[in-house]
Formats: structure tokens, C-alpha cells, sequence
């Protein structure tokens, strides 16, 4: 007998979800968790949930790497900002604590901040955010996450569906716009110049 081909929610790996509001997890508490569990991925919602994820699989890791890599080429002959991968981690005003999969900021507004406060979560939200969907995620869910981007200060944020080929655009005081299987993808203006190949990793 034939076996049917698993469904993407069939293959997802697990994530947790804990609700941690009372016992008051603080930002350095948050960050030794992190520290002592570097085999995971966690965030840390305004709500106080801390989401737990494991790590991304290979196809996931080879599309969060082409965005960044290509990002990271335009940012480098740009020199306005820099770019960080999905490892980095951003205290958002809300008191969020996320990781976007790429993201940009503007080199003006990081000297505002010393080396050692650098060396830790980054007290800003950044000027562009990205996110890329995996298997573990839903729609809604990361949905949710670039409204937050935006309405914490991000001045554009890219959604991108790989399973659906569809991209969502995200920029302030502005309708949701998305594309559906676009060749490539626009950030001017806040990413002057920057175009994507977002087929590339369809």
C-alpha cells in the first residue's frame, strides 16, 4: 500500500509554549535561560509566554541564510546599517523579547548605545524585520509578530510563506500587501536599492 505524503503540520517539530507571568521572568533571568539552552530558540512575549522552539530544520536554516547573506551584501556596499541574523534578540518597547529570522538597523541609532549594552539583548526594534516561515509556525502566529514589529517602531517587515509562495508586506499607518508568487521582492525605501530573489528559495 501506498503511503501518503506527510502534511507540513505532520512534520513540524514541536514548540512549547509556557505561561510565565507570575513567576516574573526577568530580561537577565531570560537571557541566562537562553545562555544555559543554546541548542533552543526562545522568545519572550509581551504577555509573558515564553515560546520555546527547537532548532530549524535544513531547509528552513538554508532559506533564513540566503535572506541574510543577500542582505547582508546589499548592507555592506549601503553602509547605513547593519544586519543580523536569526539569532540575535531585540527587547521590544512592549517588553517583548523576539528574534526576528533577518533584520536591519540603522548604524545612527545604534550609537546611542555603548559596546557592553551591544553585547547584550538590543533595547530597540529594528528598522526592517523579516521572517520566513517554517514548518513549526503558523500563519497567525507570525502574522501577530509583524504587526508587533511595526507597531513597535519597525519601518518595514517582510513575511515570507515558502510552502504557499506568498510574501506579506508590512509598513506603518499602511494596508497588509501581499504578493503572490512574486520573482522578487522590493525594500525601498527603507532598504534603498535592496531587491530579493525571493524565488530563489521557493
Amino acid at each position: 500500500m501506498a503511503r501518503m505524503p506527510l502534511t507540513r503540520e505532520q512534520v513540524a517539530p514541536t514548540r512549547l509554549v509556557l505561561n510565565v507571568e507570575k513567576v516574573g521572568l526577568t530580561e537577565e533571568q531570560f537571557s541566562q535561560l537562553c545562555s544555559d539552552n543554546r541548542d533552543l530558540r526562545m522568545e519572550l512575549t509581551a504577555q509573558k509566554e515564553l515560546i520555546i522552539m527547537p532548532p530549524a530544520g535544513l531547509k528552513s536554516s538554508w532559506r533564513n541564510n540566503i535572506l541574510s547573506t543577500r542582505l547582508t551584501t546589499w548592507a555592506e556596499k549601503d553602509g547605513t546599517g547593519i544586519v543580523c541574523d536569526s539569532s540575535a534578540g531585540y527587547r521590544l518597547p512592549n517588553s517583548a523579547i523576539r528574534g526576528p529570522d533577518a533584520s536591519w538597523i540603522r548604524r545612527e541609532r545604534l550609537a546611542a548605545f555603548d559596546d557592553k549594552e551591544l553585547e547584550k539583548f538590543g533595547h530597540l526594534c529594528p528598522d526592517f524585520a523579516a521572517e520566513v516561515m517554517s514548518p513549526s509556525d503558523t500563519l497567525a502566529e507570525l502574522q501577530g509578530k509583524m504587526a508587533e514589529y511595526i507597531a513597535n517602531g519597525a519601518q518595514l517587515g517582510w513575511l515570507i510563506d515558502p510552502f504557499d509562495a506568498c510574501v506579506y508586506i508590512y509598513r506603518p499607518d499602511q494596508a497588509v500587501e501581499c504578493l503572490e508568487n512574486p520573482t522578487t521582492i522590493s525594500g525601498d525605501p527603507v532598504l534603498s536599492g535592496f531587491v530579493f530573489n525571493v524565488a530563489e528559495i521557493w
